[in-house]
């Protein structure tokens, strides 16, 4: 029988954070935990996060904090970095961040969120996913304070034998709780039985690291609690969860996402970087502040009531849009995109141009072929694709390059070719 060898002689845990907390939480306790909680959706128990910062603190040993992700595509976008975000921060603290590669979960596929089977990628494929994720995610954490690991090392140590005996510590009635798995069953369409494996390998992954927290974003819920669930299993001290939101993309409407259109990839130059941020809405702004930028909730409150009492603002979204490009980028790279769109805004769009209102499609949206259309600057749908397929059509002086990209509510400047502009505003 193979089995795991990091779990082979489990100590029994005295489950410290289980008790009483010893005496009030430290100011540097309660700060840790204001970090925590900071944009969060949900922290899962809390008072047992707080008992384990307040050891940490009384014991001077690191908590070790676990990302997990699949490596499903070759790149990342900024989406992917709120959780990433959420680690650096807590690295700043002193912990011990795992960035976890599911080489292994990739072969079954995640379920998580799906009405249908995943198909599962080839290893030829994850490995050269995996190539990438790691030199994109030390864009936002710290390398050197940054442990790096493959769930493969013990899932398949774990063996047919060890798999049976993990299989054995959930049942299908609690598994079938899961929404997704839930709908799915009452709507007749098929899981196979694979998919049940996903959740328990991703929870002997927090077994196998003895982690104290697991992050991940809000459809990962299930699987995180499976986390607990197996630690527990295991006679571990069980972790807590953290779960953030989904970050909304350049639509306004939907979660971030390539498949949608409404993406930022943070390998993405820098001038188009700068021009999408400033391209969201005012409102969509101040989440993307909670969720994206390392500045304290005391600056961005600060910057937020200077913007109530009057000052415009698109400062604070080009301050945002400066703090993004400069971190996957440079400071100074973040100034010329500034500058470039200076001089783009500046010299390209004459002072009197049409001002169009249009009405918002399905979803809140309007597609760009449908907009070009409407405020005559396409005769035809057809027409406004091949423009954007040739590379004349511009939003607010960046290039656009999808014929499936959408607006959301807003005033744009939109320009096709070289003298047709239009101020659209959709609403």
């Amino acid at each position: 029988m193979k089995t795991d060898p990091s779990l082979q002689a489990i100590p029994a845990p005295s489950h410290p954070t289980q008790g009483a907390a010893v005496g009030p939480l430290s100011d540097a306790v309660q700060e840790a935990l204001a970090v925590t909680l900071r944009g969060c959706e949900e922290l899962i128990p809390q008072a047992d996060w707080a008992k384990k910062l307040q050891r940490s603190e009384q014991t001077g040993q690191a908590l070790r904090i676990k990302l997990g992700l699949d490596p499903t595509a070759p790149d990342i976008h900024i989406g992917h970095t709120v959780v990433l975000n959420k680690m650096r921060q807590l690295q700043n603290l002193g912990h011990q961040v795992i960035f976890l590669i599911g080489d292994f979960t990739s072969l079954i596929g995640d379920p998580s969120g799906r009405n249908s089977t995943r198909p599962p990628l080839t290893t030829e494929q994850i490995k050269a996913n995996a190539e990438t994720y790691y030199k994109q995610a030390s864009l936002v954490l710290d390398p050197a304070k940054t442990e790096i690991r493959y769930n493969s090392e013990w899932s398949l140590p774990l063996g047919s034998m060890g798999m049976i005996q993990l299989a054995a510590k959930y049942t299908v009635a609690r598994m079938m709780e899961r929404n997704d798995f839930h709908d799915r069953f009452h709507a007749g369409t098929p899981i196979s039985v694979h998919e049940f494996l996903y959740p328990l390998m991703q929870g002997y992954d927090s077994v196998a690291l003895k982690s104290d927290l697991e992050l991940g974003g809000t459809d990962q819920k299930f699987n995180l609690l499976m986390g607990r669930h197996l630690q527990g299993e295991y006679g571990q001290e069980p972790q807590c969860i953290l779960t953030m939101p989904l970050l909304v993309g350049l639509d306004g409407v939907d979660k971030m996402s390539k498949s949608k259109h409404n993406y930022i990839g943070i390998t993405e130059e820098a001038n188009s970087m700068f021009a999408k941020v400033l391209s969201i809405s005012d409102t969509l702004m101040w989440d993307w502040y909670t969720l994206l930028s390392f500045q304290t909730e005391a600056q961005i409150a600060a910057l937020k009531a200077e913007v109530a009492a009057g000052r415009n603002p698109k400062d604070a979204k080009v301050a945002l849009a400066k703090e993004i490009t400069a971190r996957f980028h440079s400071a100074a790279a973040a100034d010329a995109a500034e500058q470039d769109f200076i001089n783009r805004s500046k010299g390209g769009v004459p002072d009197d141009i049409p001002e169009v209102s249009l009405p918002l499609g399905d979803g809140g949206v309007l597609g760009i072929a449908a907009l070009l259309k409407s405020a005559g600057l396409a005769a035809s749908g057809s027409e406004a694709g091949r423009l954007v397929e040739g590379g004349g059509v511009r939003v607010d002086s960046c290039a656009v390059s999808d014929k499936g990209l959408k607006l959301a509510a807003g005033t744009y400047v939109v320009q096709v070719g070289k003298r047709k502009f239009a101020r659209v505003t959709l609403a």
